[in-house]
């Protein structure tokens, strides 16, 4: 089991940047997949970036290029470094992890499926003003 908590959410103008952050605690000993989804209001909840346990990422289209997933496993924690930001961006932005418990390799899906991962944190807000 591993608790996430997110931070690094600001209000910035269009074309600013951010960091976010994801703390995880518990147990780290386990591999797992990492990702950020984001939900904006009114709208599905929406897969951002995925991170597997040997550091493979994968990219949702509207974000590629613009976005770097990114994790510091000595420290326990993801990140989401968000350059060239858009009004379309702002959501609240949460991490997840997946894992089965094992300390074996453990992949993502490219599916951004919400189903698929087992620990979520609270989010951190991303607002960009136009």
């Amino acid at each position: 089991q591993v608790q996430l908590v997110e931070s690094g959410g600001d209000s910035v103008q269009v074309g600013g940047s951010l960091r976010l952050s994801c703390a995880a605690a518990g147990d780290t000993r386990t591999k797992y997949c990492m990702a950020w989804f984001r939900r904006a209001p009114g709208k599905e909840l929406e897969g951002v970036a995925t991170i597997d346990s040997d550091g493979n990422t994968n990219y949702e289209v509207s974000v590629k290029g613009r976005v770097t997933i990114s994790k510091d496993n000595a420290k326990n924690t993801l990140y989401l470094q968000m350059n060239s930001l858009k009004p379309e961006d702002t959501a609240m932005y949460t991490c997840a992890a997946q894992s089965y418990g094992g300390t074996w390799y453990a992949p993502c899906s490219t599916l951004f499926l919400e189903s698929e991962y087992n620990y979520w944190g609270q989010g951190t807000q991303v607002t960009v003003s136009s």
